[in-house]
């Protein structure tokens, strides 16, 4: 697994936004939605900050109480379960050397108190799937407008 792999958001396929630490995400290709919380939030903060997955998975094992290896595994499944979705590809443009990986690794560590560790959970919604991934311009109802979907003949 190479921890040096940055990755970054499958736009314009997907759209973002983060609402009071929820993270919503929609697949606006597959008319999918998404929402993250906790580790999961920071997990995908950290990846659409540049971070490279070895730098994720040690900022969420300083911010979260927890086994390592466990927290390690964990970030690294949910990072894979985020490129199953498509909601986020490799960033072959931007990879990071050896050098910067060991300078956060070393970096000092502030003494706050640690959250306890809930492996985070990918929630797909498919319930609007028909509506997000209407066309509005050219699958629209003109007489009733959005989101009326167009009769088809």
């Amino acid at each position: 697994m190479n921890h040096f792999l940055k990755f970054r958001v499958n736009a314009p396929k997907v759209v973002h936004e983060t609402i009071d630490g929820e993270v919503v995400l929609v697949n606006l290709e597959k008319g999918d939605y998404f929402s993250l919380v906790k580790a999961g939030a920071d997990i995908w903060n950290g990846l659409t900050r540049g971070l490279s997955r070895g730098e994720v998975g040690l900022k969420i094992i300083q911010r979260y109480e927890g086994d390592r290896e466990t927290i390690e595994k964990t970030v690294n499944d949910f990072i894979e379960q985020l490129q199953k979705e498509e909601l986020i590809v490799v960033d072959t443009g931007n990879e990071i050397s050896n050098n910067n990986i060991s300078s956060a690794q070393t970096q000092a560590i502030p003494n706050a108190e640690k959250l306890p560790f809930e492996p985070p959970s990918l929630q797909k919604y498919t319930d609007m799937e028909e509506l997000l991934a209407l066309d509005p311009i050219h699958e629209v109802d003109e007489q009733m407008g959005w989101p009326s979907a167009k009769i088809k003949d």
